[in-house]
């Protein structure tokens, strides 16, 4: 389990430097074109934080999944993986894909999900340094599992599992910027790209809950939840509900988890970890808790 833990910390520290010039370009790219509310010194720095805590966290469950839990899952499920290594790759490639669809449409359509994915919407601004911005509770709330659980369950080996979702992460970085448009169409067609991701993020009406795909953009044309940027609307970024006033990492990717449970203490109801996250303001709207709520610190 050593091992594996300073195997994932390796790869996290070469994909971090890489990332870290990939955003010191972007800084510069819209500076020399006189655009610099695209950053923000404290705010980026943040985000580069709470990538730290979350991708330590996540080298620890990685390590903790394949030592403990790959084999119990994989002993109880199908044992089935193709014998052809390149029809191997393409299926899981697609299993994996699925997978991150539901597991996206999850954490964005149950309180319990959104919890620990709601700092990564939070922000007002869409720029390489967002996509670190991700929260260390989705590792502790037992949320990921549900991207890691399925493939081992049909039988594929654990390293492959871990690096075609390491993979598709690490496309979604560089989904995550303003400066490229459009693509061209087939591509467009196919896979997630920067267009389709910033609707995403969008939090006017006609941008909530559309395009969750991870590499391809497929699922959301069959599904009914795609919608083009040029449909869009003007995209504003951020969360419309409960948004964070506070730059604190920490504070970030704590607060609404306990406005999530402080909401269950004071309705006593249960049913507001898996209902969605407007469900409470909705069920209860005359005293919403949840909405007054703030954790402040300098910005």
């Amino acid at each position: 389990m050593f091992d594996d833990l300073m195997h994932a910390l390796l790869i996290i520290i070469g994909f971090g430097v890489m990332f870290f010039l990939f955003i010191l370009y972007e800084v510069h790219y819209f500076r020399s074109r006189n655009q610099k509310d695209v950053y923000h010194l404290k705010e980026t720095l943040s985000n580069i934080a709470l990538a730290v805590m979350y991708k330590v966290t996540d080298g620890a469950a990685v390590a903790l999944f394949s030592f403990y839990f790959y084999d119990w899952f994989k002993r109880h499920g199908l044992d089935f993986a193709p014998n052809n290594p390149i029809v191997a790759l393409i299926f899981l490639f697609f299993v994996v894909e699925l997978t991150f669809w539901f597991y996206h449409f999850f954490m964005h359509k149950v309180r319990w999900g959104w919890a620990s994915h709601s700092v990564h919407h939070s922000s007002e601004r869409y720029n390489f340094s967002t996509a670190l911005r991700q929260n260390f509770l989705v590792d502790l709330s037992g949320v990921q599992y549900l991207l890691w659980v399925p493939a081992a369950l049909i039988g594929f080996d654990k390293f492959s599992i871990i690096v075609m979702i390491e993979f598709s992460l690490f496309y979604q970085f560089f989904i995550h910027t303003q400066m490229v448009k459009r693509l061209p169409a087939w591509f467009e067609f196919v896979f997630n790209t920067p267009s389709h991701h910033r609707v995403h993020h969008g939090r006017n009406p006609g941008q909530l809950d559309r395009n969750f795909g991870g590499v391809l953009i497929v699922f959301d044309r069959l599904f009914g939840t795609f919608r083009d940027e040029s449909e869009a609307g003007v995209i504003r970024y951020g969360i419309a509900t409960r948004p964070p006033k506070t730059l604190n990492p920490f504070l970030l990717s704590v607060t609404e988890f306990c406005l999530m449970w402080r909401d269950v203490v004071v309705h006593k109801d249960l049913r507001i970890l898996w209902k969605s996250p407007d469900w409470v303001d909705v069920k209860y709207p005359k005293n919403m808790p949840s909405s007054k709520i703030r954790f402040k610190s300098k910005r």
